[in-house]
């Protein structure tokens, strides 16, 4: 059990490395995420990361990372839920409906950014 532990303490440190890379202004995928580490199948276990990112030193910017159609679906996770929306719209991030405009322009894709 404590190398199962370990183990996810591990990959959530990839991922938290990864997302602290994401640009004011831009977006990134669970998706995209997880192909980033090598967890192509693993969007779920980035978002499970980031549900529990809140605390985390350095800090985590999990309101850049959406889902791959550009949705906010993790926003029942911040406190208020509009808080993930209102911190993306600070950085000049447009949403309508819970939706990112021009996600394609916006997307920062790790694989290509860091040369993965």
């Amino acid at each position: 059990m404590k190398e199962e532990k370990k183990n996810k303490e591990s990959i959530y440190d990839a991922i938290y490395d990864v997302v602290r890379c994401v640009p004011k202004g831009r977006i990134t995928s669970y998706g995209a995420v997880a192909a980033a580490i090598g967890a192509a199948s693993g969007a779920r276990v980035v978002g499970y990361a980031m549900n529990m990112s809140f605390g985390v030193k350095p800090k985590v910017p999990a309101h850049r990372v959406v889902n791959r159609n550009g949705l906010l679906t993790g926003k029942h996770h911040f406190s208020p839920p509009e808080k993930m929306q209102e911190l993306l719209e600070k950085e000049g991030v447009k949403i309508k409906d819970d939706k990112v405009v021009a996600f394609d322009a916006l997307f920062w894709d790790p694989m290509k950014e860091l040369a993965i």
